[in-house]
């Protein structure tokens, strides 16, 4: 249904630096930066891309918006948790935890504040 979902940064340093943590603790590779300065990120088939606003306006986190990110088992969500709040996220909500539908859940804001949550699923 998607082909990415794009965010806005007003430090796109800054958002490298935490993005490209956050995606290798899921297995997957620092982002690129394509020829208007975004960062691109691909993983298991989809993209998350990161830019300044094309506005000129600052940019600001959705309210309301979580991006949730797949991860392969509770040992990833950890991990990208932990890498996320070392470079710059903040944790949200409760602990990294498991869920009573046998999942295993984290959530952290971005440093621009987006909110993010990295879940495995039961089975996988």
């Amino acid at each position: 249904m998607f082909t990415h979902i794009m965010i806005g940064s007003n430090d796109l340093a800054r958002s490298k630096q935490f993005y490209d943590a956050t995606f290798q603790a899921l297995g997957g590779t620092p982002g690129e930066t394509d020829a208007r300065g975004r960062l691109i990120y691909k993983h298991k088939g989809g993209r998350l891309m990161i830019t300044a606003p094309i506005d000129g306006m600052p940019a600001t986190a959705a309210n309301g918006g979580t991006i949730g990110l797949l991860a392969d088992n509770p040992d990833q969500v950890q991990a990208w948790h932990d890498d996320g709040v070392a470079h710059g996220g903040t944790s949200i909500e409760t602990p990294p935890c498991a869920r009573p539908d046998g999942s295993f859940v984290a959530y952290l804001r971005d440093p621009d504040g987006n909110k993010l949550t990295a879940r495995s699923l039961p089975g996988r």
